[in-house]
């Protein structure tokens, strides 16, 4: 197995983990929060796609994001550039996503498109460098590996920790 092909096959189980974890929440249980030092799933699940999204479209792909191109920020109000990244809890717990349902259709829409981009990658491309704001210099292999799948696995544990708060089913069957 290639680096590639592993990459590949573990974001397709994140993204897969993703979905499961957001499809059947109601507004409220999307925006619920533990405390009033937490954030919601909402905001967890948005912050990670949202990296995903620039660091594979914008950065890798050097073209527009899934965002700007489904006008997402403009359907949602929401913010045209900014992926959560620095922000205060008071603008994390603020994010309101219109469901979890049209969450996933711009969600679906970006993890196809890091599937199609690394379908088109060999493991050669990993070794170059990029630049990831605020991060530095980095290598391929580590923006996707680091970034998009650990970085957001960490979110994906969050979600699930907060569903399972609510009384949901968490990361157990």
């Amino acid at each position: 197995m290639t680096l590639v092909e592993f990459l590949r096959e573990s974001l397709e189980q994140m993204h897969g983990q993703y979905d499961e974890m957001l499809r059947d929440l109601t507004p409220e249980q999307l925006h619920w929060t533990a405390s009033d030092r937490s954030i919601h799933i909402a905001f967890a699940a948005w912050h990670a796609v949202r990296t995903e999204d620039n660091i594979i479209n914008f950065v890798l792909r050097r073209q527009s994001t899934v965002w700007l191109e489904g006008g997402y920020d403009q359907k949602w109000g929401l913010d045209r550039i900014h992926q959560g990244t620095g922000w205060t809890l008071e603008q994390a717990r603020a994010l309101r996503l219109p469901s979890a349902q049209e969450f996933l259709e711009y969600a679906r829409r970006v993890w196809q498109s890091t599937d199609e981009f690394l379908r088109g990658i060999d493991d050669d491309y990993l070794e170059q460098t990029v630049t990831i704001r605020p991060l530095g210099e980095m290598k391929v292999r580590r923006a996707i590996g680091t970034v998009c799948l650990t970085h957001c696995c960490t979110h994906l544990g969050e979600i699930q920790h907060l569903r399972g708060l609510q009384g949901l089913r968490g990361a157990l069957p």
